[in-house]
């Protein structure tokens, strides 16, 4: 009689154990996914919490990044203004160029008292070797339109930039030098003058500022 039962008891326990891996079976992964969610003993909870963060976080910029591509040298702004400013220093420049040589045209400044253009355009100190103030400045001007031009500003060529900051530094020192000329040896102003010479400061001021900002070399290789 015992053997009988056994053998029945075993009879019936084959049936659920097959049950029970057949649905083993048709759940696959379920246990890789609990082994790995459950954390060894030699783990820490933040070792996993990182490994799952990090590839995340891949292909994100740097906060630093953004910014650095948005900087291509000087604005747009800055090179327009630099540019507007040299044509109408040219511009004046012409004009006094054609008063120093030519009788017909008249000078249109007062001439009595301390603003005297005509005095000051006149005077021995209006030329420096031989050559008229007034033709320095067209030459000045003219080489200022075209590397404040957008072209040069955007050009890769180091030496256009480094000839800007230059031209600018000899500039505001000769006019300062032209300026001590009219206070002290002429003793009489030029309004025609001042506007060279207050452009002339503007355009050192943008230039120079420019240069602290973006720098020679990165400006040349960012221009672009």
């Amino acid at each position: 009689m015992a053997r009988t039962r056994s053998a029945r008891t075993k009879g019936k326990s084959r049936p659920q154990n097959r049950s029970r891996a057949s649905a083993r079976a048709a759940r696959p992964g379920q246990g890789a996914v609990a082994a790995q969610a459950r954390p060894g003993p030699g783990r820490q909870k933040g070792n996993g919490a990182a490994a799952t963060v990090q590839p995340a976080a891949v292909g994100r910029p740097r906060p630093g990044s953004a910014k650095r591509s948005e900087i291509s040298g000087p604005p747009t702004w800055l090179q327009l203004t630099t540019l507007i400013l040299s044509l109408g220093g040219l511009g004046v420049s012409i004009y006094l160029t054609i008063v120093h040589y030519s009788t017909a045209v008249s000078l249109a400044c007062p001439n009595t008292g301390a603003i005297n253009c005509e005095k000051v355009i006149t005077s021995a100190e209006s030329t420096v070797f031989g050559i008229p103030v007034a033709v320095l400045g067209l030459a000045f001007f003219v080489f200022m339109v075209a590397i404040t031009s957008p072209v040069a500003w955007r050009t890769r060529l180091r030496v256009i930039h480094l000839s800007r900051v230059l031209s600018v530094i000899v500039g505001m020192a000769f006019v300062l030098y032209l300026i001590y000329v009219e206070v002290f040896r002429v003793s009489a102003i030029c309004l025609w003058c001042t506007s060279v010479h207050v452009i002339t400061f503007a355009l050192f001021v943008l230039v120079l500022l420019s240069a602290a900002m973006w720098g020679v070399k990165e400006t040349a290789e960012r221009s672009a």
